[in-house]
């Protein structure tokens, strides 16, 4: 048991199964800079506060470097008796620069190190996702300024309702992917709180200073208890819940992408980069990017119920089935990461086909509303404006015409309010321009809206 760094209390060996089964290298060997960067920070501190010796230190951060090194070219070999990216670490700089490497461990527990390690970790995590979360609301605003203008069949119940402008639906993710910023943001203040000194769940008995690690390692608070210090995975809880709900409106946008580009939408066309080919059917362009992205979000969902499950039953402190953390977390960072860049390089190369958008809300009755705002407001109670309206559809759609190919006559028959005016409220572009307020589809409000989230973005940018 001499390789064990815990093996002193063992008489035996540890079984080759359970040696296997209980490792945990293959999935944290990714927290090394972190470990490594915790262990520099831990190891001034010791210095600092008397506990180790100015050339101790040295020997340690030194070696701790050169360990760092050789993990980058791929020059050290990770194996299952040593568990995990702890005592990889450790034992390799003991074999750098002899015993002085055993005393890099005082004051602290591989509880509140991996605690620490995990954090370091997706505080990285979530600042490159935000970047990239910033970046597609870019290319959603470019997208908006660049459609301000194309009329789009809006939809309720997957039915024609309203036209609208494509640039008013492109700003609607835009506003959902800044709630998803903000979320992450919210959720990283309580990532950045340093549990190192909690050591196993009691603290230690060596005069530590662990705001001087948490200042060395851009903490911004101390965790309060050790005891939940060791044990709080509260945080990749909450991370995952916010990656759950990106992974939803990453779904939601893919579904429309989808659909957008099926043959009975034929609304806009992917660029081939994105796409992929059938190996028995020559003509197909099938969206696959847009598809998996869909088919992501059942995954991360799934990585936030495991540790929700993992959580729940454990007492406190520290127990090892949180070793199963990790897996999830990394993998709802890999996979919205991964999706949320692909998203944003294969948007800017989305061409519409105005025509074929514009085609679709004319065969869907789009400007019925603005109808029956018209009666309303010559007089007519909405109640029964709808009711007019609703006739007027029947008819349109029994002549398989427009409201606005309906003849005067027979719309004055439906109601002696409505005079030759009408026209000008049942074209597309007058149903935009009418709603001309705060959040409304008018062109002219889609450009403010584009004015203010290119100033917000530019205010938050990281």
């Amino acid at each position: 048991m001499s390789e064990k760094m815990w093996g002193g209390r063992f008489a035996a060996g540890t079984d080759r199964l359970v040696e296997a089964f209980t490792a945990s290298i293959q999935v944290d060997r990714r927290l090394y800079a972190e470990d490594i960067r915790g262990s520099m920070a831990h190891a001034r501190m010791l210095g600092r506060v008397g506990v180790l010796t100015e050339a101790e230190v040295e020997a340690i951060v030194t070696g701790l470097a050169q360990v760092r090194q050789e993990i980058v070219e791929d020059r050290l070999p990770f194996v299952d008796a040593l568990e995990d990216i702890h005592m990889h670490v450790e034992s390799r700089l003991t074999e750098i620069i002899g015993d002085v490497g055993k005393k890099l461990h005082t004051g602290r527990s591989r509880n509140d190190q991996v605690a620490t390690d995990l954090r370091l970790y997706t505080r990285g995590g979530l600042d490159d996702l935000v970047r990239g979360l910033q970046h597609l609301q870019n290319v959603f605003i470019d997208l908006a300024e660049r459609e301000v203008e194309t009329i789009l069949p809006g939809l309720t119940h997957m039915q024609v309702a309203q036209p609208i402008s494509f640039g008013h639906h492109c700003m609607a993710y835009v506003e959902m992917f800044h709630r998803d910023t903000q979320r992450l943001l919210d959720a990283r203040r309580r990532v950045n709180v340093l549990p190192l000194g909690a050591a196993a769940l009691a603290g230690t008995t060596f005069p530590i200073d662990r705001w001087d690690v948490a200042r060395q390692l851009g903490f911004e608070a101390v965790a309060e208890n050790s005891l939940d210090a060791v044990s709080d995975r509260d945080f990749v809880m909450e991370v995952l819940s916010d990656l759950a709900i990106l992974a939803v409106h990453l779904s939601r946008l893919s579904e429309e992408l989808i659909l957008w580009m099926s043959a009975p939408f034929g609304f806009i066309d992917l660029p081939d980069g994105f796409c992929t080919g059938s190996s028995i059917m020559p003509q197909k362009k099938n969206p696959d990017v847009a598809e998996i992205i869909r088919g992501k979000s059942g995954r991360v969902i799934g990585d936030l119920v495991a540790i929700l499950v993992l959580m729940k039953g454990q007492p406190l402190a520290y127990n090892r089935d949180n070793q199963e953390d990790k897996e999830t977390l990394f993998d709802a960072l890999d996979q919205m990461r991964a999706s949320v860049e692909i998203m944003g390089r294969m948007l800017p190369g989305l061409q519409t086909r105005p025509d074929v958008m514009r085609a679709q809300a004319e065969r869907g009755f789009a400007t019925a509303t603005d109808l029956a705002d018209y009666l309303v407001r010559k007089g007519l109670p909405f109640r029964d404006a709808h009711a007019v309206v609703g006739r007027a559809v029947r008819l349109a759609q029994e002549r398989h015409i427009g409201l606005e190919a309906l003849p005067l006559a027979d719309l004055q028959a439906l109601s002696p309010l409505i005079d030759g005016e009408v026209y000008a409220v049942l074209v597309l572009e007058g149903s935009l321009a009418a709603r001309d307020h705060l959040g409304g589809t008018a062109p002219r409000q889609v450009q403010a809206a584009i004015q203010r989230a290119r100033e917000r973005l530019q205010r938050e940018a990281l």
